[in-house]
């Protein structure tokens, strides 16, 4: 083999490799960067930004009063319930999202646009803001892994009874796997406000690189009010 082929080779075997290595080095920035965000938000201290906890209660009963008409509008997901920018919040975050059973921490974003998927989870407008309360259900919508990083890509392995916690920007909301679902897109039925019931439901497509054919729904209530029930894995509706 000849120098110049010789050369070749290596330049395409470092190629190759950078190739196989790349999702490996981006998952791992991608992962970082949230993590730093969430350790950010978790660490500041707590103003009391009494204008948009008051917004985020009138948000939640308005659209409870409205029976969440907008839902099956794709860009209505995408639109924050308040501008936290306009509220003095300046990185859009409004909590923290942590499953301990998965070592997952997420920042928690309001509306589901792409710039907010792709840096954590993000609350779908047109569902509860996640403050809590009775007659609210925050769905929060995240990537089934995302350029290497896992994202909701396991919350499949989440079992009945499991702690699922969302920081906001007043206190800390505990809630208990109930049940999980596997759902066509467009049944938006599926994860609308349940009367007098304090909900918190985790999305994601399903299954796993699968393009968004359906959704994974995963349903959890309060800790002191959920119920004890069995998740009822994989089941279609």
């Amino acid at each position: 083999m000849g120098k110049k082929a010789a050369l070749l080779a290596v330049a395409l075997a470092v190629a190759g490799l950078c190739i196989l290595l790349w999702p490996v080095v981006s998952g791992h920035r991608l992962q970082a960067d949230m993590s730093a965000a969430a350790q950010g938000f978790l660490e500041e201290a707590r103003q009391p930004y009494s204008e948009p906890l008051t917004d985020l209660q009138e948000y939640n009963e308005r659209i409870y009063a409205e029976r969440q008409a907008g839902l099956a509008d794709a860009l209505v997901c995408e639109e924050p319930a308040v501008l936290l920018r306009d509220c003095g919040v300046e990185d859009e975050i409004i909590g923290v999202l942590e499953i301990p059973t998965l070592e997952l921490v997420m920042p928690v974003y309001l509306g589901a646009s792409d710039s907010h998927l792709a840096a954590g989870a993000a609350v779908l407008g047109n569902t509860s803001a996640p403050i809590g309360g009775a007659n609210t259900n925050c769905v929060i919508a995240g990537h089934r892994g995302w350029y290497g990083a896992d994202y909701f890509r396991h919350i499949d392995r989440l079992q009945a009874g499991d702690m699922v916690t969302i920081t906001n920007l007043w206190e800390t909301l505990t809630y208990a796997v109930v049940d999980m679902k596997i759902i066509q897109p467009d049944r938006v039925d599926k994860i609308k406000i349940q009367p007098g019931r304090d909900l918190l439901t985790l999305v994601t497509c399903h299954p796993y690189a699968s393009g968004g054919r359906q959704r994974l729904v995963v349903y959890c209530e309060r800790a002191q009010q959920a119920p004890c029930q069995n998740v009822s894995q994989f089941e279609t509706d």
